[in-house]
């Protein structure tokens, strides 16, 4: 396999390793516990969802031929807290992330180096790539810190759990040596 099919490939899975860690996350919580502030200055997690919704779709819809920054984007307006239902959240979650993967799956190896445009900045997809992965990572964190802050009985843990990183790691190093992306053994375990 060619580095860019392999960087094709090791995205995708580390964006559905990202994907699943909020979906975990916000199934912890009550269905009203999504659209909690704390404050004036505080995104609940339903607007969070917004945002990120808000930004895939205009990243990556239409994104070897149009700006990355839609004319149809309204970005102040992903930060009104006005979603009413978890159902209505999730749609949004889906339907932003469906059109990144769709996306994703369309990039051919050959096109990494093509230039894109946001807000009239030229990247290569590479770049807007691993611009996102550093985006949308940081708003999954956000859910994950919000759900753990915002849950009344046990967090059940998303990665290796306190006090227990001896143990995973005797485990780790108890296998033979072996190469292979991280995430799919932890997607498997989250999809338990």
């Amino acid at each position: 396999m060619e580095i860019n099919e392999h960087y094709l490939e090791s995205v995708k899975k580390q964006f559905l390793y990202y994907k699943t860690l909020g979906e975990k996350a916000m199934e912890q919580i009550q269905p009203e516990q999504l659209f909690v502030s704390v404050n004036e200055d505080t995104n609940s997690i339903a607007t969070i969802v917004k945002h990120l919704s808000g930004n895939m779709l205009s990243r990556w819809t239409d994104f070897l031929t149009t700006d990355g920054e839609k004319e149809w984007r309204n970005r102040d307006g992903e930060f009104e807290n006005d979603l009413q239902t978890k159902e209505a959240v999730m749609t949004l979650w889906d339907k932003g992330w469906n059109c990144f993967f769709d996306a994703l799956d369309s990039i051919q190896p050959e096109q990494l180096s093509t230039i894109i445009y946001i807000r009239n900045e030229g990247h290569t997809v590479v770049e807007a790539i691993n611009r996102q992965l550093a985006h949308y990572p940081y708003h999954i964190g956000q859910i994950v810190f919000y759900a753990k802050q915002l849950k009344t009985s046990e967090w059940d843990s998303l990665s290796i759990p306190k006090n227990k990183s001896n143990s995973y790691n005797e485990t780790k190093f108890a296998q033979e040596k072996s190469i292979r992306n991280f995430t799919e053994k932890e997607l498997k375990k989250l999809k338990k």
